[in-house]
């Protein structure tokens, strides 16, 4: 089973790109975030025209989540985070697809540093952790897929000192990312490859994608279950390369049986 997460960054716009991927990549399971949608406008017809069931958590213009998957219509268990009666964003979505709940997230950029932005981030991070942690001992495969927005390591940014003032490097998130882990998930790509440079996201300024000056923010992380059925993991990164690209690869799992 192939699970995949993909920071579209506006699917309307970018739908034949979209497509093109879901055709050449196959996934069974994606989650896609940054739809920048609100939901009377998300592309069901399209997405299931090319053989994909959706549920959706649209937003006119910023955030939106979805979790399609192949042949089948996802099984929705659970759309937002408790915890923040004020907060509106179209941040998170979960559903069951054949035996493995999906939990797809678009954590929030942050920035600037010291504002309310910043503020919200950590909050929703937390909210977050405590859903993981409802989760994570459930004798069932889980995978939370998606855009974190946090770069854990210096491994996994190029030039680290450019990004210190930045909201994803930051010491808070970074170990709120720890604790996270710590309560029994397995960062599946840096688990498969603990050495290698991986990154998922290139800013479209200064030729950022031909430079390789990335950052690696897009994570799939397994409860023991799934690790146990962890089989492979990479980047579909030619898909950043197209013409009118995202500025994110997607970021893909494979589950034997």
């Amino acid at each position: 089973m192939k699970i995949a997460t993909f920071n579209v960054n506006g699917i309307n716009g970018r739908l034949p790109n979209v497509l093109a991927w879901l055709e050449e990549a196959q996934p069974d399971v994606a989650c896609l975030q940054e739809l920048k949608a609100p939901d009377e406008r998300f592309p069901e017809a399209a997405l299931e025209k090319a053989g994909y069931g959706a549920i959706w958590h649209g937003q006119k213009s910023w955030n939106g989540v979805a979790i399609l998957a192949r042949g089948c219509k996802p099984v929705e268990t659970h759309r937002g985070l408790p915890g923040d009666p004020e907060d509106t964003h179209s941040r998170y979505i979960e559903a069951a697809v054949s035996g493995v709940l999906v939990g797809c997230l678009y954590l929030p950029n942050g920035n600037p540093v010291g504002g309310p932005k910043f503020a919200y981030k950590l909050g929703w991070m937390e909210r977050f952790m405590a859903r993981a942690k409802s989760l994570v001992k459930l004798d069932c495969p889980i995978v939370l897929a998606g855009d974190y927005n946090i770069i854990p390591t210096d491994r996994d940014v190029y030039k680290p000192e450019r990004w210190q003032d930045d909201a994803l490097f930051q010491p808070e998130p970074r170990a709120q990312y720890r604790k996270l882990l710590k309560q029994g998930w397995t960062d599946a790509l840096r688990h498969l490859h603990p050495d290698e440079t991986i990154f998922t996201f290139w800013d479209y300024w200064r030729n950022s994608f031909a430079r390789n000056a990335g950052i690696r923010i897009d994570h799939l992380l397994l409860n023991k279950v799934a690790a146990k059925r962890l089989v492979s993991a990479g980047v579909d990164r030619d898909t950043r390369g197209r013409e009118k690209a995202s500025d994110h690869a997607p970021v893909w799992v494979e589950l034997g049986d």
